[in-house]
């Protein structure tokens, strides 16, 4: 089973891997983790001068520490060049890990997450060149994509110039557990916010005369529920999800300052996502619809009513690759001399992989053993970790 053409050293792609989950680099602090893969890179026998780094950083809206790490490596044999992709942040919650093998799984003390999320696809890509180099193994032009900011909304993957990918066809990303598993879509999301500015006043004394801001709000919310726009979304054959993650005050602060205030600022923000951009749309504009019919329902006693700002726009796009596509037939290929039984995914979830795919590079996503990931469960299972590796292998190597 596999190509026996390809020798995997397990125990070093493990080191690599052991050594990379204890670095920290949470989301948009990255530059620790990016020297040691380019260092580690390096001593693999990468020139550095195939080493670089680009400038999405200075595009990205929140601050970040370093640019997109990219790593050219000239084809041994011709073919279409090729790009693997990972991400190099891990959620904040990884921060502090300390990894530890316990039998066939790399765990973590239980007070943290581990950070399988995605120093699994950093080790995965590293043992890569490791073993084209040291075996001179056949290959076409191959480029390696280690992004920043995926955790925090794809913001590597999305300011990333398309030029600097060397003009690759096509793309394999890594970043999910089960080698069998291959994404090959995901869905799309619209992110929305609202402002609302209601009108202090004493509840006890005047309350008559104050415009509840957290009122308006939790009016909206209702009413969104009672249309269908919360959770699991379904309208006219359309379907999607929607959530309500922050609900506050001003600068990460709580939404108002003592029960005996009527509250007079609120700030929501919430999310949609649909297989097709259009309905995470419509959703984001029902929850709109929402907020607007609760501005007019509550009032002062003069009749006054909140002002309510609500803004959406999209977070990244859809895409939804099918089997015919040479990269989806590229990755069956190798999944099927590996002996895996390929399971064609399409994720709820946003991946790099949508904006490769939007960059005009289309993308798979295979796993590599990473598990309970965002939870201080997350423990990488190894047979799936070594599994990942050589089916990155294959993909490297084999020829249409």
């Amino acid at each position: 089973m596999g190509n026996p053409a390809i020798s995997l050293d397990v125990a070093a792609a493990e080191d690599h891997l052991m050594r990379f989950l204890s670095v920290e680099g949470v989301t948009g602090q990255e530059a620790a983790i990016a020297a040691a893969v380019s260092d580690a890179l390096r001593k693999a026998g990468v020139p550095a001068s195939a080493i670089r780094f680009d400038d999405a950083h200075k595009r990205i809206p929140v601050p970040t520490e370093t640019g997109n790490l990219i790593v050219d490596l000239p084809g041994t044999r011709p073919g279409p060049r090729l790009l693997f992709s990972t991400h190099l942040d891990t959620v904040p919650l990884c921060a502090g890990a300390k990894p530890r093998r316990d039998g066939d799984r790399i765990v973590g003390d239980g007070t943290t997450a581990l950070g399988g999320d995605d120093r699994t696809g950093c080790a995965v890509l590293v043992i890569l060149a490791e073993t084209l180099l040291k075996h001179d193994l056949p290959h076409p032009p191959i480029t390696l994509l280690f992004t920043v900011r995926e955790e925090s909304g794809l913001h590597g993957a999305r300011e990333l110039d398309p030029a600097d990918l060397g003009g690759a066809l096509m793309c394999i990303n890594v970043d999910g557990q089960d080698p069998n598993d291959l994404i090959v879509g995901a869905v799309g999301q619209e992110n929305w916010e609202v402002e609302i500015v209601g009108k202090a006043s004493h509840s006890g004394v005047a309350p008559e005369k104050g415009i509840s801001a957290t009122l308006v709000g939790a009016v909206a919310l209702a009413e969104a529920q009672r249309e269908g726009w919360f959770g699991k979304v379904v309208k006219a054959g359309d379907r999607g999800t929607s959530n309500v993650g922050i609900f506050g005050g001003k600068d990460g602060k709580a939404a108002g300052d003592a029960t005996n205030v009527v509250t007079d600022y609120v700030y929501i923000k919430g999310e949609a996502r649909s297989p097709t951009l259009a309905f995470a749309t419509a959703i984001a504009k029902g929850f709109e619809q929402a907020f607007q019919k609760a501005r007019n329902e509550v009032k002062d006693h003069e009749g006054e009513i909140a002002a309510v700002t609500f803004t959406h726009k999209p977070s990244y796009p859809p895409f939804n690759l099918d089997e015919t596509t040479p990269v989806v037939r590229r990755a069956t290929k190798a999944m099927t001399m590996l002996g895996l039984e390929p399971n064609y995914v399409f994720s709820n979830g946003g991946l790099d992989a949508n904006w490769l795919d939007k960059h005009g590079v289309p993308t798979v996503t295979i796993g590599a053993g990473q598990a309970e990931i965002h939870t201080v469960k997350e423990y990488v299972n190894l047979p799936e970790f070594a599994m990942g590796c050589r089916l990155a292998l294959l993909l490297s190597t084999i020829e249409d």
